[in-house]
């Protein structure tokens, strides 16, 4: 006989329920819409524990260093760095597309899959768009201070022509700044408006005056009637529309810093969709990465469930995939082509002086990835966490190998040098880091990191025609 509705209802079996069907489930427990609130809620409202403060205290640690790194390169230069003739550009750049890469899949998993209807992403949303944001900031630094004369950096600003400034319109280093600043500022917009609901819960929540002002301000008047949540819903819609092309147009636009070359190893067609899945693929290891440390301290395993894991598992395997194509399909094209200039650069990547870390990359990468055509590996959160490490290591590599290897072996064999980082560059990336923990800490100890409204609405509760104590409507419910 069927399951009917009224059992499927039942708190008991609340955890085996999945409306989908025959997948892992995305809210287990058996948790009510108040349980769902109790639990995002408490991190926020329980006093600050000590493994808070020491994480908190070593990324400011490394933000500290950051800036210590950033204040002398600005009294002394770029020479501070590795850079030598040919090799113009340096880990600055690498850091730039790394972290630019890494902010995609948060609006990805909140534009796309929303207009998409998937589910599955309210679990893992919020702190997404967190990453993004956090993660922009941190790619913002890098085009500010690797122009060397920072006191010229309002150069990149598209500054009118009559004032006399003359800026290159004509630069990519111009369509990064009109590009990631759009999309972080709707980025920023599209992570406020979805926490307006849930800031309001705070607010009504809070038991003091600060924190009831403090969150009642940025609620915005918000009193969950029928017509805020209509308003809501429209601008929500809005700015996912926005954000999705954001998704595609922005990291096409940083690949043009490369593609637009007549530089062997940059020149080609096939960057704008290789970098975008590239992006995609760094975004999603990130975010599991946090999530399966936060979900752990914060006991959010009931609402961040092995399905959000699973699903994203499998978005990494086909990116990754993409990603291992693109560097075939590298080899392929400057084969093909006919040009000695670019078959030599390519052969150099792989077997020159930097072939360490083009098969790190690889490694990375390429194969990594493949473990996740296995359901047991999907659903291990070892398993999970250390292949998203790996993943985001061979995303820097690669941003590393596109840039220092084409550049260390021009045109010009008397030129070619061998770039090897210094302390300061080493530091600049580890401050990164530094901004990026910092951000995410300060997050997840006073916002709340769950969408609790989206989360509640996937519930059997939320369903309009849900009434477990009426056995007939259950029945003819299910029937229909």
């Amino acid at each position: 006989m069927t399951q009917s509705l009224a059992e499927k209802y039942r708190p008991e079996n609340l955890e085996a329920y999945d409306p989908i069907g025959g997948r892992h489930p995305l809210v287990i427990g058996g948790e009510t819409l108040h349980d769902i609130t109790e639990l995002v809620c408490r991190p926020i409202e329980r006093k600050t524990p000590k493994a808070w403060w020491a994480f908190f205290l070593f990324s400011a640690s490394l933000l500290g260093i950051f800036g210590m790194s950033i204040a002398y390169l600005f009294w002394e230069g770029t020479g501070i760095w590795g850079l030598n003739n040919p090799v113009g550009w340096g880990w600055a750049i690498v850091n730039f597309v790394f972290w630019v890469g890494i902010g995609h899949a948060g609006t990805l998993i909140s534009a796309i899959l929303y207009l998409f209807r998937q589910k599955w992403r309210t679990g893992i949303n919020r702190s997404a768009e967190a990453m993004t944001i956090f993660a922009v900031m941190c790619a913002l630094t890098f085009p500010g201070i690797h122009v060397g004369r920072v006191w010229a950096a309002y150069w990149m600003f598209p500054i009118p022509n009559q004032m006399g400034m003359w800026p290159n319109f004509r630069s990519p280093l111009l369509w990064d700044v009109f590009a990631v600043s759009i999309y972080g500022t709707v980025s920023v917009l599209f992570w406020f408006t979805g926490l307006i609901p849930d800031l309001a819960t705070m607010r009504d929540r809070s038991k003091t005056k600060i924190k009831r002002i403090a969150y009642g301000i940025f609620a915005l008047g918000w009193r969950g009637s029928n017509r805020h949540w209509q308003h809501y819903e429209v601008a929500y819609m809005i700015l996912a529309g926005l954000s999705t092309p954001l998704v595609l147009s922005v990291h096409t636009i940083v690949s043009f810093d490369f593609a637009v070359s007549q530089l062997p190893g940059w020149h080609t067609t096939i960057f704008p969709p290789y970098f975008v899945a590239g992006a995609i693929f760094s975004g999603f290891a990130m975010v599991l990465t946090l999530m399966i440390v936060t979900r752990k301290i914060f006991g959010l395993e009931n609402i961040v469930t092995i399905r959000h894991f699973e699903n994203m598992s499998k978005i990494i395997l086909v990116t990754g995939s993409i990603v291992g194509y693109a560097y075939g399909m590298e080899f392929f094209i400057s084969w093909y082509s006919g040009n000695p200039y670019e078959t030599f650069t390519f052969v150099n990547r792989a077997f020159g002086p930097y072939a360490w870390a083009y098969w790190i990359m690889i490694s990375c990468n390429v194969i990594t990835p493949q473990i996740f055509w296995f359901k047991k590996a999907r659903t291990s959160i070892p398993i999970l966490f250390v292949a998203s490490i790996f993943v985001n290591i061979g995303m820097w590599f690669e941003r590393f190998v596109i840039t220092v290897t084409s550049l260390s072996r021009d045109f010009l064999p008397s030129s070619w040098d061998y770039f090897s980082p210094t302390i300061w560059d080493i530091s600049c990336l580890v401050g990164s880091f530094g901004l990026f923990f910092t951000m995410f800490s300060l997050f997840v100890r006073f916002l709340p990191q769950v969408a609790m409204a989206e989360v509640k609405a996937v519930l059997p509760e939320a369903d309009p025609h849900y009434h477990p104590g009426d056995a007939h409507h259950a029945e003819a419910e299910g029937a229909h």
